[in-house]
């Protein structure tokens, strides 16, 4: 049976992330809106089928707005190119989102990526930050709050972040303007992160994500000037896969939808191209092209019986496609 992306919904306003969370059995959007000074959270209409506002968080240069839910709490971590970074928490008793915190401006002065994850039952998030003078940051939820863990990777312009649990071990994967993509291994007896090594010789990666099929790990390493490339681990070390096409190209993102490993490229001067895995030669084959203008990001989304991509764009409408199955027996 084929499948296809189709038009869902179009929300009207840009925007440069989006990240989707489950709170109290309900399905929500977080996304961060630089152009409306906002991060808009967004809840899913089970009865509609269509996303709906939801609330607002206050965000004059938004660039990424991560939901965390732990321990029965949602928080929202806001990162801000300027005026600093904080964190809010949703406060039940008044049904508003609350400023708890404030991120220190002279560790975290230009992020450009959060992820959030849990080793052995601690919270964490890290940010990554692209400022010249900045580290990338690694924050510890205790109690009363998130407080700076770590400080990783400092001096080099940092683009992306992305944790990676492989063979049990827990790892930060940094790209960064400067240098080949590095990975940091968590250390059980410092409770830190160490560094363990580079991912190949690739400079000026964008972006960084990972997938799985069967027990294989792929990293998917996006550029914008250049190809980028589906690399494998084995081992010790990554090797290389498949190269693809991607000038003007500022995401890259795997997902699959049940059996099906897709791939999507943006790009800011052409067409995204979809791309789905073939098992057998172990590389992708083009799919579909999406019409998204300037895409920043894609997320897939599975919302009850509804397939959902989200595709945030920084230059036009946000689109929300649905995956569907085409049925040509009919």
């Amino acid at each position: 049976l084929p499948t296809d992306f189709v038009v869902h919904q179009v929300l009207p306003f840009q925007s440069v992330s989006a990240e989707p969370f489950t709170y109290a059995s309900d399905l929500y959007i977080a996304l961060a809106q630089p152009g409306s000074s906002s991060c808009a959270v967004l809840k899913w209409d089970y009865v509609e089928r269509k996303l709906r506002d939801f609330d607002h968080i206050p965000a004059h240069s938004a660039v990424h707005c991560k939901p965390i839910v732990a321990q029965d709490q949602l928080y929202v971590v806001v990162a801000q190119l300027f005026g600093g970074s904080y964190i809010y928490r949703w406060d039940t008793a008044v049904d508003k989102f609350i400023k708890i915190q404030d991120i220190d401006d002279q560790k975290t002065r230009k992020p450009n990526d959060i992820e959030a994850f849990q080793i052995e039952g601690d919270w964490y998030f890290v940010i990554a930050d692209s400022s010249k003078a900045g580290s990338t940051s690694l924050y510890r939820l205790n109690q009363n709050g998130f407080y700076s863990h770590q400080a990783l990777h400092p001096w080099h312009r940092d683009t992306d972040v992305e944790y990676v649990e492989n063979e049990g071990k827990p790892r930060l994967i940094i790209s960064s303007s400067s240098q080949a993509p590095v990975i940091y291994q968590w250390s059980r007896a410092q409770k830190q992160f160490t560094l363990q090594g580079e991912v190949g010789e690739m400079l000026d990666v964008q972006m960084v994500k990972h997938f799985r099929v069967k027990r294989d790990q792929f990293l998917c390493l996006s550029r914008y000037i250049g190809d980028s490339k589906v690399v494998r681990w084995e081992g010790q070390r990554f090797v290389e896969l498949q190269t693809l096409p991607s000038r003007g190209s500022m995401v890259m993102q795997p997902f699959a939808v049940e059996r099906r490993q897709y791939l999507a490229l943006g790009s800011d001067f052409s067409f995204t191209h979809v791309y789905l895995w073939e098992e057998e030669k172990q590389k992708f084959a083009k799919f579909q092209e999406l019409s998204v203008q300037a895409p920043r990001a894609f997320r897939y989304v599975p919302a009850a019986d509804v397939r959902l991509l989200l595709a945030p764009s920084f230059k036009a409408n946000t689109l929300v496609y649905r995956h569907v199955v085409v049925d040509l027996s009919l």
